[in-house]
């Protein structure tokens, strides 16, 4: 039987037509007023449409339409709220009063996943959560930006546990005519549809728009007829387990996207890999450049290397996707050659060993080479990942591999509760909206009343409790417990008491279990009749990560203890909207990653925008954000080699911190009630935190640190048909020939141990460069502290001069040191590449020391 799909969009009255404009912009899910507006359109219906607008103005009755379509009151708000999302979409931004000269700048942002609201589930962590906020970020400071991501049928799993703990996914289908998306199309009305070639197959998608803010975010959609069913699968689920469709979803998110781009118009300046997954987005944009400037493929290199932004978010080896050769080599050795590669050449690019047949390809070192700018999400992990990818840079010092670090943040209108932004909107002021990057206003937030601020916290603790025993009593009735089990959901958790929120991806490196080290010390620590502590849980297990579903269904079997039944809960689930609960209505955020594996996190950046204060190990951003007037640090950072040992020594000193000083200034109230010292540290944390871990900074930093001056290069490597890309690569093929020539061939110098602090160093070194002469290189004097292993410690480079007259083929050069600390001491001489359009100095391979 022949069948022909077709849609039907809901029909709005007349008065109601803006709500159409609201429901698909996702500026909706950030503004408490377009929020309220469906909410008081229909509460029942906007639960269960699961908070997506365009599904519930679709389902809800056409008498109730009508109804409000008359309702004063309604419209006035419904007027109010438009004109609010219409003056955000065309007033001036913060980026183009800065930079009104550099708004045709736009930076392509490739992601695998994006949470950017509760009806649209295309996430499944932090990863994407933190892509979506980065989006918004994005949107509110005015930013060129255009995102690419895959579109999943079924998104991420659904997650709910059996009555003995063990977790179950299920995978609804997302029907994507009744949410916030629109087909893109071209001028003849049709849906713009490129095409990639997978082993022989042309494989069709079609792209997807969802408007966040002023940022636009295109999805890739392979579920098309015209395609194979192994095909059409491949933008079935997020993360599929197996090999085979994990690297045809990233050839799709990457080649594809790029392709995509192209075919809506839109050629970007800036292309910015949020991990690994997009890698191959660098290699379409090598073919792109050849075949619109007519350049060599070093030549499009030498463009896409200076104007490419990689971020890496994986600590640990085991987290980087990694592809047997013979598998990579089914689907892109066809592509691969039509761009001039020789295949085991393109291998050697996704290498650690360029010269190891045996080592898999690896789609972060792809990333890593082609991206000048790279960074980690956080102080520590930034050297975690220096340490980490050492190999790619063999004689550079860990300290100078060219992986800097932008400390991830959050969108914090996005979770603030909307009691609390009303309060801060109140005392901080009209620049809290209207300024994005002034966070001097979160100063003010000691201006808030303490009873103010503590009531509305209050507020949100109940509303907390009320969630989680709602849903307990969904989860109960799902598994088909008996009544009294049902009714006793009830009675869990009190809204007075001290509450911790645990709430992560479930892996054996997060340490869910080492608050349950000591169960008698535990019963008696939230047991206390004066002083009572609870705790909820929540978070999923990767479904192939058997040992995080154990976790699971141990701390399960934990919590059900006559002692800990109803203080201790875990909730089914976790998404944005069990997030939201938990962060804005928790007391304190619990975290216990086991250093130096945490990249960053930021589910509790989230709880202390809301008050909450955050108590964790000295791991990702805690690092940066810990003071002992904030909240709280377990140990120093120690990372042991006995894990045991490590986790019982961690969890002795969580259960102090809890016991002496969290419960114990918690319940400390004065006459008045209130718990005035721990209301002080809720706005000192509020204060420092709040206005240096947000989204709003963070995409500043890419964008005055990266985005820029990639654009600037762009501009410059591409002017006057891609001349200075070509010379570029003419030079760097030269560097790479007469490399071998180059010798340091002596270092002299007055170095004893008679010099004193304020005295000078002077070296001399007669340098040999064969092929190369004097503005091919930078030599440098590399000096600093003397290690405990004879290294030097974050060392600096000074540059040393040459008088460019060699004798016999040797320049001579010179530098000088102040010597302007005491102590052991040493330096190095070293030559590294040089020239006016290099983004860095550091290529792997190219340096030579004495």
């Amino acid at each position: 039987m022949k069948i022909t799909p077709f849609n039907v969009m809901p029909r709005l009255p007349e008065p109601l037509e803006p709500l159409r404009d609201i429901a698909f912009n996702i500026w909706f899910s950030w503004n408490w007023e377009a929020v309220r507006l469906f909410i008081r359109l229909d509460a029942e219906y906007w639960e269960k449409t699961y908070q997506n607008p365009t599904l519930m103005l679709g389902v809800i009755p056409q008498e109730r339409l009508q109804e409000v379509a008359r309702d004063e009151s309604f419209l006035a708000n419904l007027r109010r709220v438009h004109e609010q999302l219409k003056a955000y979409m065309s007033q001036p931004t913060w980026f183009s009063r800065m930079y009104p000269d550099k708004g045709e700048c736009t930076v392509a942002y490739f992601s695998t996943e994006y949470g950017i609201d509760v009806g649209i589930p295309i996430y499944s962590g932090g990863l994407g959560v933190l892509a979506g906020d980065h989006l918004k970020s994005a949107s509110d400071l005015g930013l060129p930006l255009v995102a690419v991501g895959l579109l999943y049928r079924e998104g991420y799993l659904q997650q709910y546990l059996t009555a003995d703990g063990w977790q179950q996914e299920a995978y609804p289908t997302n029907d994507w005519y009744n949410m916030p998306v629109t087909l893109v199309t071209g001028q003849d009305g049709k849906p713009i549809t490129p095409t990639i070639n997978l082993a022989g197959s042309e494989v069709a998608f079609q792209i997807w728009k969802i408007q966040v803010g002023r940022t636009p975010l295109y999805l890739l959609d392979s579920d098309l007829p015209v395609n194979p069913p192994e095909h059409r699968a491949i933008t079935t689920r997020l993360y599929a387990g197996e090999r085979d469709m994990r690297l045809r979803q990233e050839i799709l998110l990457g080649i594809g996207g790029m392709k995509a781009l192209y075919a809506m118009g839109i050629e970007p300046k800036v292309c910015h890999m949020n991990e690994g997954h997009s890698a191959f987005m660098a290699i379409e944009r090598v073919r792109q450049l050849m075949e619109k400037y007519h350049l060599s493929r070093s030549e499009a290199f030498e463009i896409v290397w200076a104007t490419t932004v990689f971020t890496t978010h994986t600590p640990v080896p085991a987290g980087n996707e990694r592809f047997d050769p013979a598998l990579v080599r089914r689907y892109l050795e066809p592509y691969i050659g039509g761009i001039g590669f020789k295949w085991e050449e393109f291998l050697a690019l996704g290498r650690e060993n360029p010269a190891d047949p045996r080592e898999d390809f690896c789609l972060t070192v792809l990333a890593l080479r082609h991206a000048a700018h790279c960074n980690g999400v956080s102080k520590l992990h930034g050297r975690t990942s220096r340490k980490l990818w050492k190999a790619l840079w063999p004689d550079v010092p860990a300290d100078e591999v060219p992986i800097s670090h932008v400390t991830n943040g959050i969108h914090t209108r996005s979770w603030l509760s909307h009691d609390m932004a009303e309060l801060l909107d109140s005392y901080l002021g009209p620049r809290f909206l209207e300024e994005p990057m002034d966070f001097t206003v979160w100063e003010r937030v000691h201006q808030v009343p303490d009873a103010e601020l503590w009531r509305t916290h209050e507020r949100r603790r109940e509303r907390l409790v009320w969630f989680v025993r709602k849903r307990l009593r969904q989860q109960l009735v799902r598994r088909g417990a008996p009544p009294y089990l049902v009714a006793e959901a009830d009675q869990v958790l009190d809204p007075e008491a001290l509450t911790i929120g645990f709430a992560r991806r479930v892996a054996e490196y997060k340490r869910h279990k080492l608050i349950f080290q000591d169960m008698d010390r535990l019963e008696r620590l939230i047991n206390d009749p004066k002083r009572p502590v609870q705790i909820i849980f929540a978070g999923k297990a990767h479904p192939m990560d058997t040992v995080g579903k154990e976790i699971i269904k141990d701390i399960v079997h934990l919590i059900r203890r006559p002692g800990l039944r109803n203080r201790i809960v875990f909730i089914e689930d976790y998404d944005i909207n069990v997030a939201r609960y938990m962060v804005q209505g928790c007391d304190v955020w619990l975290n216990t990653p086991t250093p130096p594996l945490e990249a960053s996190g930021t589910s509790g950046m989230k709880a202390v925008a809301n008050g909450a204060l955050h108590l964790s190990t000295l791991d990702g951003w805690w690092c940066e954000g810990y003071s002992p007037e904030c909240g709280w640090a377990i140990g120093n950072g120690e990372e042991y080699e006995n894990r045991q040992e490590g986790d019982k020594i961690e969890s002795g000193a969580l259960y102090d911190i809890l016991e002496r000083e969290v419960a114990p200034m918690f319940y400390d109230r004065g006459p008045d009630g209130l718990p005035r010292r721990w209301i002080q540290r809720m706005k000192c944390s509020m204060q420092r935190l709040g206005a240096q871990f947000n989204t709003n900074r963070m995409v500043g930093d890419y964008l005055v640190r990266f985005y820029l001056g990639a654009a600037d290069g762009f501009e410059r490597l591409t002017a006057n048909g891609a001349r200075r890309a070509r010379d570029l690569a003419a030079w760097r093929a030269r560097l790479l020939q007469g490399w071998s020539d180059v010798r340091i061939e002596s270092v002299q110098s007055n170095a004893d141990d008679k010099l004193m602090v304020g005295s000078k160093l002077n070296v001399t070194a007669r340098v040999r460069l064969g092929r190369l002469n004097p503005d091919d290189v930078r030599v440098e004097l590399y000096h600093g502290a003397l290690g405990p292993q004879n290294g030097i410690v974050a060392g600096t480079g000074t540059t040393m001069q040459t008088d460019r007259v060699p004798v016999d083929g040797v320049f001579t050069y010179r530098g000088e040191i102040t010597c302007t600390d005491s102590g052991r001491r040493a330096f190095g001489v070293r030559v590294l590449p040089n020239h006016p359009d290099l983004v860095h100095s550091f290529f792997p391979g190219l340096i030579r020391w004495a």
